[in-house]
């Protein structure tokens, strides 16, 4: 289902929109440099295989997403109901966007790619897990 193409936008709306970085963000800049600074090497926003991840560390086949919360769905189901500007708007391109994703980690998964996903916040909030986390990911491909 496309979502509607025109909707309302007031002008501080408009600008909060246009301040939102699609790559390089806090979070993705954190996790990393903390990996390089760990010796795992990688490649960023990977256009080579579907979904083009923020961080693949092609040499393991893993693909890492940092996925922002409002454009990706946390907590959607309680989210929506709260949403009140453009609700039909953000909640068909906001669904979209989960489909899309739960898509390209198929197809990364048929190309023996391991998708692993993490909020934003939650690496910011716990980077040293979150990298933990891929080389435990790293570790067990290895073996």
């Amino acid at each position: 289902m496309k979502h509607p193409k025109s909707f309302d936008t007031d002008e501080a709306t408009s600008r909060r929109m246009a301040n939102v970085k699609l790559k390089r963000g806090n979070a993705e800049v954190l996790l990393s440099k903390r990996l390089w600074s760990d010796g795992i090497r990688y490649r960023l926003n990977y256009k080579k295989i579907p979904g083009s991840p923020d961080i693949a560390v092609t040499k393991y086949k893993i693909a890492i997403f940092i996925d922002g919360e409002f454009w990706h769905g946390y907590d959607w189901e309680n989210k929506k109901n709260r949403l009140n500007r453009n609700r039909d708007y953000w909640i068909t391109k906001i669904e979209e966007n989960i489909v899309r994703d739960k898509l390209v980690d198929e197809k990364l998964v048929l190309m023996n790619w391991i998708p692993i996903h993490f909020w934003s916040k939650d690496v910011i909030k716990n980077c040293d897990e979150c990298a933990m986390k891929i080389k435990k990911t790293i570790s067990e491909k290895s073996s």
